[in-house]
């Protein structure tokens, strides 16, 4: 059963991204940059809400990480749907999409509740993404590139 929940939330994002033709290269990178805020930004930022709001009920400092790590993707997939036009690039479009599923979940389960983060971890699936995660990132980041590079529009010719 815990199998089925590991490869649903995989499968997800690529259903999501190729039925809502969203540009997958740039959720990828959105994700990416979620990455960077929760790495640079995040304990700044929740020292900042206890400063300002001491007796707040706060909110813990994983949902909070979770919440930089996935509030860039789910901007871009609201801006971006309906972005990828032509049934190639539909097509296309899902390895990119693959490529954010999976380094979604690489990202955020070290971000989760011990809990959680122990259900996850103690699979077999996860291990084997675990150890491919330098794959998947280098990989992920050179497909989008391309994907995007590829997308540029065609300058008009002038006669």
């Amino acid at each position: 059963m815990q199998h089925f929940l590991l490869i649903a939330i995989l499968v997800a994002p690529i259903l999501v991204l190729t039925i809502l033709r969203i540009n997958a290269a740039l959720v990828f990178l959105s994700l990416c940059l979620g990455y960077v805020l929760v790495d640079q930004v995040a304990n700044d930022a929740n020292s900042l809400i206890t400063y300002l709001a001491p007796n707040a009920n706060s909110i813990s400092a994983a949902t909070w990480r979770l919440i930089m790590l996935f509030a860039p993707m789910i901007l871009t997939c609201v801006i971006m749907i309906f972005s990828i036009k032509g049934k190639v690039k539909t097509l296309l479009n899902i390895l990119p999409a693959a490529a954010t599923g999976v380094l979604g979940l690489l990202l955020a389960v070290p971000l989760m509740t011990p809990g959680l983060r122990g259900t996850i971890t103690h699979q077999t699936l996860w291990t084997q993404l675990n150890r491919a995660q330098a794959l998947v990132i280098g990989l992920g980041a050179f497909i989008s590139l391309i994907f995007l590079w590829t997308q540029r529009r065609q300058a008009k010719k002038s006669e």
